[in-house]
């Protein structure tokens, strides 16, 4: 775990809650806010591993930030993509200084799975300061994530 977090920006502090969570996959419930203290799960659900996050940026007009699902450097997010080719969800994997690397998560295809997301091996890395919002998505479990 990397320990040399800054502590200027709002978001980056919160993405730093998340990622120590998600490090310790508590099985208890809190407050459903983002940085509530705790992962979801329980004694009768299987521990969740990863609190999704949908992020905004400042110029972004509403719209969520969407990555692609894939390394392609042909996929465009923008305009008519599909969400077979970007991802607007994102798992926190690593805070270094003021930047946070993130994982496009996809949805889950297998309707007879329980857990809504899948991993992909597309990631990318983003100064806090050009996100306004994170939204935070129900806590899950994300199979080969940790």
């Amino acid at each position: 775990m990397n320990n040399n977090r800054e502590s200027g920006n709002a978001i980056c502090q919160i993405l730093s809650v998340i990622l120590v969570l998600q490090e310790n996959a508590c099985p208890d419930n809190c407050l459903d806010t983002c940085d509530r203290p705790m992962l979801g799960g329980g004694t009768n659900c299987l521990v969740c591993n990863t609190r999704p996050v949908m992020l905004y940026t400042c110029g972004g007009n509403g719209t969520p930030w969407s990555m692609p699902v894939t390394k392609d450097a042909q996929t465009n997010c923008s305009g008519e993509a599909t969400s077979e080719t970007c991802s607007t969800v994102f798992r926190v994997e690593k805070i270094e200084g003021n930047c946070c690397t993130f994982r496009v998560l996809t949805p889950n295809t297998d309707t007879t799975s329980l857990n809504p997301y899948v991993t992909t091996n597309s990631f990318f890395t983003m100064d806090c300061d050009c996100l306004c919002c994170v939204r935070c998505l129900s806590d899950c479990y994300v199979d080969c994530v940790c």
